[in-house]
């Protein structure tokens, strides 16, 4: 059965506040935790106006406390913008206060604009240190040596799983080489996504993380019992995108009831472009997508993001999605 999990940027929605978008994040994930999903992870962005999850690992920690079993992790820190030494601290901190629920998964890309990277100052001489400070992190994790100098505390010994994320062949290339679980970024970026997929799976390197490739795929879900609910709530995501791709990052829009009188034809085709990695509509029709998904890309995991302007109508679509999930599960395990 193909494992299912939640990507939640715990999303600021038009007309609402970053502490209704914390507290709606807690909600969900005690919901998901009891629909049956593997994780639930958080993503790092910075100066983003619609974005409440900045902090991470504070977000992670808010959740577990408010969970009992689901594993929640990072989708995710954008390691540019830290010292691998902080980052060990901080979740091995979470790993010590809620063991075996951590995971990381780190990103090369800083997560915001240049400025705002100026702003977190580090990172900005250009130089990609990105392989060595996972190895570093890697290091921080692991069990300390005798004559290690530097060790995180909490962190070392706590061997917190660490996922290489992506949206290009370079991170399907040092996940690989790293023997490190991969996933990648397909519910905004597919472009690359097939040939990641089989350079990831094609040089894996058995390590001492991971004896064989695992890898996420990232899905947008939008789904609804109405037949054209599905269709009018991915819109906030639609203009979401279409806005922050030409600049003007904002909250999560409302959902409107024609998106073509909204987005004009080039840059709606662009977005959709973009989102092609989603299945929206009713459950038979989200369960028509996500089985072709599943049969195109065998994933070993996916991560669902559902980014829809009302929660209760993000609630319905999550549950909808492990319904059918578990589905899928029973009939390749009849199969």
């Amino acid at each position: 059965m193909t494992r299912y999990s939640v990507l939640d940027l715990s999303p600021i929605v038009e007309g609402g506040t970053a502490q209704q978008s914390l507290r709606n994040t807690l909600d969900l994930a005690q919901h998901a935790e009891s629909w049956g999903y593997s994780r639930y992870w958080l993503a790092e962005h910075h100066n983003m106006p619609g974005i409440a999850s900045a902090a991470t690992s504070v977000v992670i920690g808010h959740v577990a406390a408010g969970t009992n079993s689901i594993r929640l992790g990072s989708g995710g820190v954008m390691l540019p913008n830290h010292a691998p030494l902080i980052v060990a601290e901080q979740f091995g901190t979470l790993a010590t206060l809620y063991p075996g629920r951590i995971d990381l998964g780190v990103g090369r890309a800083p997560g915001t604009d240049m400025q705002t990277a100026r702003a977190l100052r580090r990172g900005m001489d250009q130089t990609d240190s990105f392989p060595q400070d996972v190895i570093e992190l890697l290091g921080y994790l692991g069990d300390a040596t005798p004559d290690q100098p530097v060790r995180a505390v909490p962190g070392a010994g706590t061997h917190v799983p660490v996922w290489i994320l992506g949206s290009s062949l370079y991170g399907a290339q040092l996940a690989a080489q790293l023997g490190l679980p991969y996933a990648f970024a397909s519910h905004f970026a597919p472009a690359a996504l097939a040939e990641a997929v089989e350079i990831y799976r094609h040089r894996f390197q058995p390590s001492q993380y991971a004896q064989a490739p695992r890898f996420m795929l990232a899905i947008n879900a939008f789904a609804a019992d109405e037949a054209d609910a599905g269709p009018y709530l991915k819109t906030s995501m639609q203009q979401a995108f279409a806005r922050l791709r030409t600049g003007r990052p904002g909250p999560l829009p409302r959902p409107v009831d024609d998106i073509t009188g909204v987005l004009d034809a080039g840059v709606l085709g662009m977005v959709d472009q973009a989102l092609q990695c989603s299945v929206t509509g009713t459950p038979a029709q989200v369960r028509e997508s996500m089985a072709a998904l599943l049969r195109r890309y065998r994933p070993d995991e996916v991560i669902i993001s559902a980014p829809i302007h009302d929660h209760t109508a993000r609630l319905r679509s999550l549950e909808i999605t492990a319904e059918i999930m578990q589905s899928l599960g029973e009939n390749d395990e009849a199969g």
